[in-house]
């Protein structure tokens, strides 16, 4: 009896520990998926946000990969315009072209926009392309690229964002600016008022083509034994600078293109600007002196003729003279304002205007002096000047004239 009532002891201190320890392994196991599900959630997270910034960097899907794909890229270009901000979101504005050998001079495709790290992107995996079909393995990337994708700082002891966007100070350039969330799209101006890192962009910068017409597809010269079939025909369709920009591009409308325009400067004139000028001005002036003393020496059958000619246009000499002096300050007003090009074709126009009249005043005067008519005895019978009644009429037979044969008279 004892016996028994020891085993049955035995056997339920036994049973217990049993329980307790499969208890253990079950709550062991429990932590580990809780664990194991805190990572997942966290890789999720990860991978989320990081197919945020290629796949949809404003939240609003309209920067996705389109429908019209191109699959070869080897006749394209692309043509980077500036760096904007546009509908709170930095785009690089950017054409592209089918025809590369025309140096983007022809009609674009289009014009669109993508956003700056995107565009950043392909532009960094195509200069790395290039690098190694050069033969530079080793080539690493500046350390700045990183700030490609929104990367976590710490700045005086808050959690911020960097990221590479456009620059402040012209639209032509990129900076790293400051951010306050991890999707990178709200600035941050916490940092002594400035969303801007300061961090030198330099290395980027200077390859950075904007405003050069860029080759979608950059072939360099390589030993045919160093490649495969296949290198061609992926270099062909793999264009990561203009595939990348394609891909998440959107329609640039009237109102993205006058975004970012920087202001036309008026050059102003330049010396030979005003060297030119002097010249023509004075051509022109000396053209008027003589035309001046023409008029003077004017015959007055010409000076009559003109008269009537002007009095059948409606105008009378004082109007000549109201509208030539009103085009000189019209042009010195031009000429002030540096509007050059209609300065340069007023003063053209006038003096061009001056050299035929001139002209004109030349021609008159020496066909006025060869009107003087001469009789066929020597004696000058009309002047160019002469009217009817100063006509000198030869009606009576030269006397005492030599060689001059009379008719006896007959009574």
């Amino acid at each position: 009896m004892m016996l028994l009532r020891n085993l049955i002891s035995a056997l339920i201190v036994l049973g217990v520990s049993v329980v307790a320890e499969q208890q253990g392994y079950d709550d062991a196991a429990q932590a580990d998926d809780a664990v194991q599900a805190y990572d997942d959630a966290a890789q999720a997270n990860d991978d989320a946000q990081q197919a945020y910034y290629y796949d949809n960097i404003d939240y609003s899907g309209a920067f996705s990969a389109g429908d019209d794909t191109i699959q070869y890229w080897t006749d394209y270009a692309i043509l980077p315009k500036r760096c904007i901000v546009y509908n709170n979101v930095d785009v690089i504005v950017f054409s592209v072209h089918e025809q590369y050998y025309k140096q983007c001079q022809d009609n674009p495709i289009g014009t669109y926009i993508t956003p700056v790290p995107n565009f950043l992107q392909g532009y960094l995996q195509y200069y790395m392309q290039i690098q190694e079909d050069k033969g530079y393995d080793d080539y690493e990337l500046p350390e700045v690229a990183d700030y490609a994708y929104c990367t976590r700082v710490e700045i005086q002891n808050q959690e911020l964002y960097l990221q590479i966007g456009c620059s402040d100070e012209s639209p032509n350039s990129i900076a790293v600016n400051i951010y306050e969330d991890n999707t990178c799209t709200k600035r941050s101006t916490s940092i002594d008022g400035y969303d801007d890192a300061n961090i030198d962009v330099s290395e980027i910068q200077v390859s950075l083509p904007f405003k050069h017409c860029q080759s979608c597809v950059m072939w360099v010269d390589k030993n045919d034994d160093e490649i495969d079939d296949m290198f061609y025909e992926n270099r062909k369709q793999n264009a990561p600078l203009c595939s990348t920009a394609w891909n998440f591009k959107q329609e640039c409308d009237r109102k993205c293109r006058r975004s970012g325009l920087e202001s036309k400067t008026k050059d102003g004139w330049n010396t030979p600007d005003k060297v030119l000028l002097a010249i023509l001005a004075v051509f022109g002036f000396g053209m008027l002196i003589a035309i001046l003393q023409k008029r003077q020496n004017m015959s007055n059958k010409d000076a009559l003729l003109e008269q009537a000619a002007m009095t059948a246009a409606g105008l009378q000499q004082v109007h000549v003279i109201g509208i030539f002096f009103l085009i000189i300050i019209v042009i010195t007003v031009f000429a002030l304002l540096q509007l050059k090009n209609i300065t340069w074709a007023l003063l053209l126009i006038m003096n061009t205007t001056l050299f035929g009249y001139l002209m004109k005043l030349t021609v008159d005067s020496g066909v006025s002096a060869g009107e003087t008519v001469i009789g066929p005895d020597g004696t000058i019978i009309r002047h160019a000047d002469s009217d009817d009644s100063s006509v000198e009429s030869v009606t009576q037979t030269p006397r005492n004239n030599a060689g001059t044969y009379m008719l006896p008279t007959i009574s």
